[in-house]
């Protein structure tokens, strides 16, 4: 892809991808790149002009004009469309709700794809560890380390539920399981590809997943062909 080495990261919601892939990249001294954030954002960008997501439409005039920037370093974390910081905003329910919507429209995931290799490449670290959705498979198929990060959907949605505290914990399991069903209409992120490394986090606390990808990963660049 360039001469970053990208670390291509997998996984449903609540298998705790962002969490594990943004301490990843701390300990490698690698960038982090979050994708999902950009389906978030224009998300929010749609709703912030009054239009409805599932309008696939609006969502590409969105697209259109949609001033988007993110930070890759994993310790000054921010996202921002025009001079709006929805580094939090972009985590309410109301754009939670939204974001499948946007991220059917196939126009959208060519264009934040394209993005996705632009922000990667021209990272001024050695490396950046990119995760979301069909990173392995789309966004970065020749990467020399590429791993879905997965758990058991019930363990996913306590994840998750605990993340959002706060928030009634049977709605948000039902909300990641109808994400999940809708997401994975345009893209198979519950399957490992050909050469994809699964790391299964249903019995890892955080810091056993987080060595296990880092194992991966040592164990991809150790070998000559990155098997």
């Amino acid at each position: 892809m360039t001469d970053v080495v990208i670390v291509a990261i997998d996984g449903p919601a609540g298998s705790g991808k962002s969490s594990v892939s943004k301490q990843a990249a701390r300990e490698l001294g690698y960038g982090y790149l979050d994708t999902g954030a950009a389906y978030r954002a224009l998300a929010w960008h749609v709703l912030e002009q009054g239009a409805d997501t599932a309008d696939a439409d609006a969502v590409r005039a969105a697209a259109s004009r949609f001033p988007y920037a993110i930070s890759l370093d994993p310790d000054q974390y921010w996202v921002r469309v025009g001079e709006a910081d929805v580094t939090e905003a972009i985590r309410d329910p109301r754009v939670s709700s939204a974001v499948s919507g946007v991220a059917r429209v196939p126009e959208v995931r060519t264009q934040v794809n394209a993005l996705f290799r632009q922000l990667a490449a021209g990272s001024d670290r050695p490396g950046v560890v990119i995760e979301g959705r069909d990173i392995t498979t789309v966004v970065a198929p020749d990467a020399p380390v590429r791993i879905l990060l997965t758990a058991a959907p019930e363990v996913r949605a306590a994840r998750r539920s605990a993340e959002l505290s706060g928030q009634d914990a049977a709605a948000v399991a039902a909300a990641l399981h109808r994400r999940d069903a809708s997401d994975s209409t345009v893209v198979d992120f519950l399957n490992a590809a050909d050469g994809v490394e699964v790391v299964d986090s249903t019995d890892l606390d955080f810091a056993q997943t987080v060595a296990a990808v880092l194992g991966v990963i040592h164990q991809k660049q150790e070998s000559p062909h990155g098997r």
